[in-house]
């Protein structure tokens, strides 16, 4: 019924879109409301050095050497890195430490005991007038701050902010769709952090030239439009535009598409048609920390599922402990499943003894027995096409799906564009013979990158 309502308004207010896509259950009803709540600080934080894209952090401290919360910890590896910050004030007890990471393999990380009796204040900052700083210094600020894109990917957000050499970006999409189900962070940072939001806009504008920005929000969201409206200034270059819900709308290039009318070429990034992506989580914390001149060290996490009894939006220090998070929202340790960011894109943990990091935005969990939980048994494909009638990008899931079967994943690549699958789900989700078609397409990928590798 609800659907059938979303699918009315859209017709009436002919909502912007892309073709394609579904509509899973959204679930939001259970945090969408709650705002934004701190909890308390973990006894000991675990900051992995390669908790974003491109190379890893360096570690500048040592073990034994105290540390204030906002102190950096780790320099940037590289151009394309960024530094560590510390999460709390306490002694640092182990530097490149081998820990566990929810992808599998073991990363170094910094340790860090939390000294009980502080207040946790943030003591290491220094003013930054934004106003008077050069495109060039904002770019080194955003850096400096260890800033990467909080919407999942973590790619280095100062990477962003100069295009390749030839690329020119004349307009800002604003991601605030928050299409995956159960996540609501973004939702309540639009709401809760409009201002900041509006002046991380504009420093990016600032530094990258863009002319004009305009931000996607799903009109399941439309208190957040509302509010941003009434905040925008004039004549700022700003815009926000309701865009319809459905699951990947926060894709980058299906927001494009939504928004823009434009379509990114295959195997070509936003930069390519005079556009930049931002997360509004990412931009309303460039608000905030360039302006003082702090470091990343926290993140509004969004807690939920049916095995969380006390489900939120939490603001959570950079390297809490997932166990220790668990115990706080009263999740039980014997989860069925606990999955970092959205049942659609994220990722089962195989361990809680994997740390908070500056991509995960939200945790789900699932009781044991539940009924999405239970093995499925898996059918030949029946060439019902539901597969090539959900794919965003237009591939053929189905065709893609047979030459995984019979491992030819070269020819995936080179004539079914198989790079073009962000891994969205879309296909596994509507296949009636259950076939797991996205895990399908992340083993070919891998494998064609080992193989290009060895050559």
């Amino acid at each position: 019924m609800k659907r059938l309502q979303m699918g009315f308004l859209n017709f009436l207010t002919k909502r912007k879109t892309f073709p394609h896509g579904i509509h899973p259950l959204e679930h939001k009803e259970l945090t969408a409301q709650l705002k934004i709540r701190r909890l308390p600080f973990a006894h000991r934080m675990i900051i992995p050095l390669s908790q974003h894209r491109g190379a890893p952090s360096l570690p500048i401290v040592k073990v034994g050497q105290e540390v204030v919360r906002g102190e950096p910890i780790a320099e940037a590896g590289g151009f394309v890195s960024v530094p560590m910050h510390s999460p709390v004030t306490g002694v640092v007890r182990a530097v490149n430490e081998l820990v566990a990471t929810p992808e599998g393999p073991k990363a170094r990380a910094i340790i860090i005991e939390t000294y009980a009796g502080s207040r946790q204040e943030v003591l290491f900052e220094g003013y930054r007038d934004i106003d008077t700083m050069s495109p060039q210094e904002l770019v080194q600020a955003v850096q400096d701050a260890g800033m990467v894109g909080l919407g999942g990917a973590a790619f280095p957000s100062h990477v962003k902010l100069l295009p390749p050499e030839g690329k020119k970006i004349d307009t800002l999409v604003v991601n605030g769709c928050e299409c995956e189900p159960y996540l609501t962070c973004d939702h309540r940072i639009m709401l809760e952090q409009t201002e900041k939001l509006i002046r991380g806009i504009r420093m990016v504008m600032k530094a990258t030239g863009a002319q004009r920005a305009i931000i996607g929000v799903e009109d399941n969201k439309l208190d957040a439009v509302t509010q941003i409206r009434e905040k925008l200034p004039a004549d700022s270059g700003i815009s926000c535009e309701a865009v319809e819900t459905k699951y990947p709308q926060g894709a980058e290039k299906m927001l494009i598409t939504s928004l823009l009318g434009k379509e990114v070429p295959s195997g070509g990034i936003p930069a390519d048609i005079g556009v930049a992506v931002y997360n509004v989580g990412t931009l309303a914390q460039l608000g905030e920390l360039i302006p003082k001149g702090r470091g990343l060290i926290e993140r509004v996490v969004t807690l939920s599922g049916p095995g969380v009894e006390k489900p939120g939006n939490y603001l959570v220090p950079i390297g809490t402990p997932l166990r220790f998070l668990l115990e706080q929202v009263g999740a039980k340790c014997d989860a069925g499943e606990v999955i970092l960011g959205g049942p659609m894109m994220g990722m089962a943990v195989a361990s809680l003894d994997v740390a908070i990091t500056k991509g995960v935005s939200g945790v789900v969990v699932y009781k044991p027995q539940e009924e999405d939980l239970k093995p499925r048994t898996v059918f030949p494909c029946i060439k019902c096409g539901e597969c090539l009638s959900a794919c965003p990008v237009r591939l053929n899931p189905a065709m893609l799906g047979q030459l995984a079967g019979v491992r030819e994943y070269e020819l995936m690549e080179t004539d079914y564009h198989l790079n073009d699958c962000f891994e969205c789900g879309c296909c596994s989700y509507v296949c009636p013979s259950n076939i797991p078609l996205t895990q399908y397409f992340r083993i070919a990928k891998a494998i064609n990158r080992e193989a290009k590798i060895i050559g």
